[in-house]
């Protein structure tokens, strides 16, 4: 009797307990995650396009002698800048000054001679005048004379070319700018016209050829002109800020039909310490006019296997995959060149803890705009 009335106690605990659950209310879901999320910036904005190219000099001269002979002395410090007539080579001169020496005494015999040509010739007229010489002798006179200006003619002409010889033994810089190291040294022989026996640059200032594909030109660049002025930006290889400033200031009349590119040259005033002729270079020009652009954080971009993406907060606040084209950076902004549309709004902190379909509490924060002249939008941004 007890056994049966404990057994039906014990029941009834464990039935109540069985009720108890089964009204206990079900826990709630937790609130979806606060994200920060911001408006797409829509601004206008000039791109900047980047060419690769190598610096030249103007002005490059291989100095070589005028005159053969053997080298006396070499006048100028290697490495120095020089002026246009300063003295770099002295050549042997002295087989050259014996030659003017011979042909100024060939030039006093052949004014001698001349001289006395011109005596006979005018006295041969004198004597046909009075029958007393015959026409034949007299025009063999003058003939004569004629010959004697010939051959002082000619040893003029040779007189002066030996000067000139003379004057070529010593070589001078034919241009301002800095010369190289002597390529051949005193005591040597050199030959007209071949041995090289320094190389001259102009330091003054610097060209950098690029070539500029057709498409980007006629989207970017179309109203560019050699007459424009249009700034051009520099930076040496192993520097990242465009540390020189220059301008455009050639044009190439036609596209290549090789290649469908344009070349253009930009000019940069030379710094010695720095820019040289030969180093490789980057040229940064801006488009030269400005259009309207969607720019977000670069950090709200993510990576998967193949694209780069954002992530689009949707009107129901879920999370949303969107494959976006990317163009440059600009500071703490990326601009998107396709993928966007103004009024969007995004996941700004990018998917570091967040993905596509995961509904979220938007929180809505501002972006920094830098210097970029932002647009009124055609699409209200969602609320």
């Amino acid at each position: 009797m007890h056994l049966r009335i404990l057994s039906s106690l014990l029941l009834a605990v464990v039935l109540a307990g069985c009720t108890a659950e089964a009204e206990t209310p079900a826990q709630s879901a937790p609130p979806p995650q606060p994200v920060d999320v911001a408006t797409v910036i829509y601004a206008q904005y000039s791109p900047e396009h980047t060419f690769t190219t190598r610096l030249v000099s103007p002005q490059q001269v291989e100095l070589r002698p005028r005159v053969s002979g053997v080298i006396d002395a070499v006048e100028f410090r290697e490495g120095s800048h020089v002026k246009k007539g300063d003295l770099l080579f002295r050549i042997d001169p002295r087989p050259f000054a014996a030659d003017v020496a011979r042909l100024e005494a060939d030039l006093n015999r052949a004014q001698a001679a001349l001289r006395q040509a011109r005596s006979e010739a005018k006295r041969a007229k004198r004597l046909q005048g009075r029958n007393a010489m015959s026409a034949e002798q007299a025009e063999s006179r003058l003939s004569v004379a004629a010959q004697r200006a010939s051959e002082l003619a000619s040893v003029k002409a040779a007189l002066e070319a030996a000067k000139l010889n003379l004057e070529f033994t010593e070589v001078r810089a034919p241009i301002d700018g800095q010369v190289s190291n002597a390529f051949i040294t005193a005591g040597n022989n050199v030959i007209a016209g071949q041995s090289v026996l320094t190389s001259l640059v102009a330091t003054d200032r610097l060209y950098a050829y690029f070539d500029i594909d057709e498409r980007t030109w006629n989207s970017s660049f179309s109203d560019v002109s050699m007459q424009s002025q249009t700034p051009a930006a520099l930076s040496l290889v192993g520097r990242n800020d465009l540390a020189h400033m220059g301008q455009i200031d050639f044009i190439d009349n036609r596209i290549n039909e090789q290649t469908g590119t344009l070349r253009v040259r930009a000019v940069f005033t030379a710094d010695a310490a720095n820019l040289r002729p030969g180093a490789f270079a980057r040229i940064t020009l801006e488009a030269s006019a400005s259009q309207p652009t969607v720019v977000v954080p670069d950090r709200a971009i993510g990576t998967d296997l193949k694209n780069r993406f954002v992530l689009v907060v949707n009107d129901s606040n879920v999370l949303e995959y969107r494959k976006v084209e990317l163009g440059a950076r600009e500071g703490a902004l990326r601009v998107v060149m396709s993928g966007l549309e103004p009024g969007e709004r995004i996941a700004v902190n990018g998917p570091a803890r967040v993905g596509p379909g995961m509904p979220i509490t938007p929180r809505d924060v501002q972006i920094e705009t830098q210097d970029l002249t932002i647009l009124a939008s055609d699409i209200e941004p969602s609320a």
